[in-house]
């Protein structure tokens, strides 16, 4: 109900009408896998590097329809953050800001669920720009990889299960192959590759097996 609430007092806080599509109904099926490289780790300060997004169809990851884009920050980059995403300050001093990029992204996003690892710290780096632009935070429904791998690994575990919800620990568990790490795109697309294989395994009614205290090999002796 909240959340019903919220999106009809944003439709009618919307300060540019030709975004009103981002309310509209969201394709059959279809979502949106996305990424964002930033300056650090703080939602308040921090900028948004690079962003890529990748439509997902069913089972069908679409690559031929992604978006892409390498943004110049205001924030200062980081050496820290630079060797994390390798994206160097002189990569991106001809490149667009993030507001001129932001109008085309919301176009490829169109209405439909976001998909994610994470999925809330992009949001929240998306949304303090959209809320210039726009006035409001992203209307769009949110589905985190991490919950969706939760369910079908952890969801009836004992108490006191070591729960390991790392991306590569992910990716390894469901045999998808290791994508080039902290890359907007990649990182897009091993999510998309993510969520496919999960939508697959709870329609099936499959849960991912654990290993077992007892299964568990022992550590060396001496």
């Amino acid at each position: 109900m909240h959340r019903f609430i919220k999106r009809r007092l944003d439709r009618m806080r919307l300060k540019d009408k030709a975004y009103s599509y981002l309310f509209d109904s969201s394709p059959e099926d279809e979502v949106v896998s996305i990424d964002c490289e930033t300056t650090g780790l703080n939602t308040k300060t921090d900028d948004i590097v690079s962003v890529a997004a990748i439509k997902i169809r069913g089972n069908r990851i679409l690559t031929s329809e992604a978006f892409q884009a390498t943004v110049k920050p205001k924030a200062h980059m980081a050496a820290d953050s630079i060797k994390i995403h390798q994206i160097l300050r002189s990569d991106v001093a001809q490149e667009r800001r993030i507001e001129t990029v932001l109008p085309d992204l919301l176009k490829f996003i169109g209405s439909r669920p976001l998909v994610g690892y994470w999925i809330d710290f992009d949001v929240k780096m998306l949304n303090k720009n959209v809320h210039q632009l726009l006035g409001i935070t992203l209307p769009n429904a949110r589905i985190d990889v991490s919950d969706l791998y939760y369910d079908r690994k952890y969801s009836k575990a004992p108490p006191g299960t070591n729960i390991d919800l790392r991306f590569a620990e992910i990716l390894a568990d469901l045999n998808l192959p290791p994508l080039k790490a902290h890359n907007a795109f990649d990182d897009a697309l091993s999510t998309a590759q993510m969520y496919v294989v999960l939508k697959d395994l709870k329609a099936r009614g499959v849960f991912l097996k654990r290993v077992r205290s007892w299964d568990a090999p022992l550590p060396p002796v001496g």
